[in-house]
């Protein structure tokens, strides 16, 4: 079961790296442009955060949303030393950074295209979400949404995509419905506005559109199956984040990239 922080986690977290970095109420306040009242509520869980307050909270405190929002949650974990910051930041590869902006869009785009199709519930969602980030990541080495994937029993899923999703229901963007298809139940979302295409790179369009001609008509099971066989998911532990480096480990017919061509360059 996917755990569910509770807003007077988030509260207590907040206070804990606040006073951690020694920074007073009203510091902290202004550096994330709220009042000092508001940050006394969302202190003491009584303030709802949405996406993008939380974000501004892990740039000033120094936390990624992943982090913060785990089970394992702790103080000593997010206290990394200078030398580990530097290695990551020389990395080739980039640690992934949830991009809520380009997320909503991406949510939209998609439930546009697929939202009228039946079998298209979170299963079919998630994996949809899931190809576009890797297949994106294999060909150009950047992330897209910029989701971490955890491996679950039915396939790869986007972690802390609630908390975009509840903030665009509660700004209806999306609304969601419970129904059943084939007589199980199913949560389907459906878009009450469109994706803003000028967010998207003609680059980010192609590769989204090519995995929604692909699977968007899959079944669940059947778009569940196939993700096991992506060595990304094959290769990493029950429960642990999808690293996205194992896409260049693909194979037919799950690799988008042609690695002869780039051999010949």
């Amino acid at each position: 079961m996917v755990f569910q922080i509770s807003q007077d986690q988030i509260g207590q977290r907040i206070a804990e790296l606040r006073k951690r970095k020694q920074l007073s109420q009203e510091d902290l306040a202004k550096m994330v442009g709220i009042s000092r009242p508001s940050l006394t509520q969302i202190e003491l869980g009584k303030r709802s955060l949405n996406i993008m307050e939380l974000q501004k909270f892990g740039q000033v405190l120094g936390f990624s949303l992943d982090d913060f929002m785990s089970e394992k949650f702790s103080l000593d974990a997010l206290d990394y030393s200078e030398e580990k910051k530097e290695k990551r930041a020389t990395s080739r590869i980039s640690v992934p950074s949830l991009k809520a902006g380009k997320m909503r869009n991406i949510l939209l785009y998609i439930l546009e295209h697929c939202a009228g199709k039946p079998n298209v519930g979170e299963t079919v969602l998630y994996k949809l979400l899931y190809f576009s980030d890797f297949n994106y990541y294999e060909l150009y080495e950047e992330q897209l949404t910029g989701a971490s994937y955890r491996k679950l029993p039915f396939g790869p899923v986007p972690q802390n995509l609630d908390i975009i999703i509840n903030d665009m229901i509660e700004s209806e963007q999306i609304q969601r419905l419970r129904t059943e298809y084939h007589g199980y139940p199913q949560t389907r979302y459906i878009p009450l506005v469109k994706a803003d295409l000028t967010e998207f790179k003609a680059s980010e369009k192609e590769v989204i559109d090519r995995v929604i001609e692909q699977m968007s008509d899959w079944s669940a099971s059947a778009v569940s199956n196939y993700s096991h066989k992506d060595i990304p998911w094959m290769v990493s532990k029950d429960g642990e984040e999808i690293n996205y480096e194992l896409a260049f480990y693909r194979e037919p017919p799950f690799s988008v990239r042609n690695y002869e061509e780039d051999d010949a360059l």
